[in-house]
């Protein structure tokens, strides 16, 4: 009995060892991707008040999402910013380039939802709060008390993107002072409080860009 419980118990080990390892490998190999280079090509044509450190910087914001996917363990991680969502599709259109970094980034296909079906708040609800839990966790960021906003979430207002999703960090002010997604802009800090935020109409759980299946398993 005391062999097949050790023998138990070394299996366990040996397995949460086994997917450790693995999820570092996928970590390290998202962190250290190079993206193509046409990518920010097609971006600063699309988007051409942007320059090259803009660009790279876009760059940065689609590779902490991914960590986000990743991190997310194949739930719905909702996309925050919509030149990030740019970015995305553009990679996605060079379909040999993707699939091969959704293999080594997940271990499998990596979907992604238009932007149009992210917008109806209740589905995008738990994506959104989970996006914002995530990407806070990376900045090590409150995310009931940020000080700042993590880049994924600032990125639109940032670099002033046409029909970007905007995000404020005082919920007095949303309304008088930002702009985006349609409604006057997001109270970020009411993202990850649950259900019982007061003050936080339309701001709790609303709704951001695209969103992935997750990823990592």
């Amino acid at each position: 009995m005391f062999y097949v419980i050790f023998g138990s118990v070394l299996l366990l080990s040996a397995t949460i060892f086994y997917l450790g390892a693995k999820g570092h490998r996928r970590t390290t190999y998202i962190t250290t991707y190079k993206f193509p280079r046409y990518i920010q090509e097609k971006l600063g044509q699309k988007h051409s008040h942007l320059n090259p450190t803009q660009l790279s910087v876009v760059q940065k914001g689609m590779r902490q999402y991914f960590l986000m996917c990743h991190k997310a363990n194949k739930r719905m991680v909702a996309m925050p910013s919509q030149i990030v969502d740019d970015f995305w599709h553009e990679f996605i259109l060079n379909t040999k380039a993707y699939r091969d970094f959704c293999n080594g980034a997940f271990g499998r296909y990596l979907d992604h939802v238009p932007a149009e079906a992210m917008r109806d708040k209740t589905h995008a609800q738990d994506g959104i709060k989970r996006a914002w839990r995530l990407a806070c966790s990376l900045e090590s960021i409150n995310p009931q008390t940020p000080t700042r906003l993590p880049l994924v979430f600032v990125l639109d207002s940032l670099l002033s993107i046409p029909g970007g999703f905007r995000y404020s960090l005082d919920c007095e002010k949303r309304n008088d002072d930002v702009g985006g997604g349609g409604s006057g802009g997001f109270c970020a800090s009411h993202i990850g409080c649950g259900g019982g935020c007061s003050g936080s109409s339309g701001g709790c759980g609303s709704d951001g860009g695209s969103g992935c299946g997750g990823g990592g398993d």
